[in-house]
């Protein structure tokens, strides 16, 4: 059985429905934008050389690399000098509120050329310095952090959170997985089971797919008529609303990956039997499905970024460039709400010289 499952995994899956023409008549790539230490929205302008590919595709990913993508030269484009600068950093984009979203193959593996050993220590900076707000934040207790994430079979969304926040105190850490759901749930709201899991103050939670499944996979599958899984993406951002003003920090990811490198990664669980486990026949399904599915991310990613609660789309094919990309969100996101510990407690220095009295 095991043998005749990697036919089906073609190198690009074939089309399985055409792409609305509401979707085609605007749409624009988001990923990665230049900016010095801030969150650059995508299609924020930046001076390109005429022949620079980003020139005519405002809002592309863009290399880290000086000039190693477009072309511009360094004197030309000083927006490619700093993925890996402290003081001249390139992050994700949010997805602009309203943008309609147009997810490119291509776009899943930008800053290709950077070595391993550049992305691991930086990495290893970022969580460092990720474990320190962590403490303030959970020593705080005043707000949290909830990261939502997202993306198809074999996305990297187990890896993401072994590597970026693995190194992270797991008392102030909640991670939670939403799989089918059971019986009870489904006898409540399509937000009941979401809601109980919200990370409480002083934490971090991480969602392992989350209330967007109520938008994808329902929507492709029709498990239930469009009258009701439409009207989810504006319930969708009410309850974001609701958790942002209650002190809730949203930052929402999606890992895309190139069909390419999705079938390297699931001949990869059938190649190691330490990943047998991970392998689900229905991905492959799902895989089949591949167009149909891009066209529900898109809209889910037009449709529910907002400014409280934005969207980034991760380039996922190189699993370094994720991990990075996602730490340096999550820690420009703590350092902006600039967590405290506590003060002294009143009496101190009282307190002090009791507990070195002989």
């Amino acid at each position: 059985m095991l043998r005749a499952l990697p036919r089906r995994l073609a190198t690009r899956p074939g089309a399985v429905a055409r792409r609305s023409p509401r979707l085609q008549r605007r749409t624009r790539p988001v990923g990665i934008a230049p900016g010095r230490g801030r969150l650059v929205a995508a299609g924020s302008a930046v001076r390109h050389s005429p022949r620079c590919a980003s020139a005519q595709q405002p809002g592309s990913l863009l290399s880290a690399r000086r000039g190693s993508w477009c072309g511009c030269s360094p004197r030309r484009h000083e927006g490619h000098r700093g993925l890996f600068r402290p003081e001249d950093r390139m992050l994700l984009a949010p997805v602009s509120p309203e943008a309609q979203v147009r997810l490119r193959d291509e776009d899943a593996r930008h800053l290709g050329d950077v070595p391993k050993a550049e992305l691991a220590d930086k990495l290893r900076a970022l969580t460092d310095r990720l474990d320190q707000l962590q403490g303030a934040l959970h020593a705080e207790a005043k707000r949290a952090v909830l990261v939502v994430l997202q993306g198809r079979d074999a996305a990297g969304k187990d890896g993401t959170i072994r590597r970026v926040f693995g190194p992270l105190d797991p008392q102030g850490l909640t991670v939670t997985g939403f799989k089918v759901p059971s019986p009870l749930e489904l006898s409540h709201d399509f937000l009941w089971r979401i809601h109980r899991a919200v990370p409480a103050k002083g934490e971090i939670g991480i969602f392992n797919r989350s209330h967007y499944e109520d938008v994808l996979v329902v929507r492709v599958d029709r498990l239930v008529p469009e009258v009701v899984w439409r009207p989810r993406y504006e319930q969708i951002n009410h309850f974001e609303r609701l958790l942002t003003e209650s002190g809730v920090t949203i930052l929402k990811f999606f890992l895309h990956i190139s069909p390419a490198e999705q079938r390297k990664r699931l001949l990869a669980r059938l190649d190691d039997p330490a990943k047998y486990w991970k392998f689900d026949e229905d991905d492959l399904r799902k895989r089949e499905q591949w167009d149909v599915y891009t066209e529900a991310y898109e809209e889910m990613l037009s449709r529910t970024s907002t400014a409280e609660a934005p969207w980034y789309v991760v380039p996922g094919d190189r699993k370094p460039v994720r991990n990075v990309a996602v730490a340096e969100v999550v820690v420009n996101a703590l350092e902006r709400l600039d967590p405290r510990y506590p003060p002294a407690p009143a009496g101190a220095e009282t307190l002090r010289a009791g507990l070195n009295a002989p």
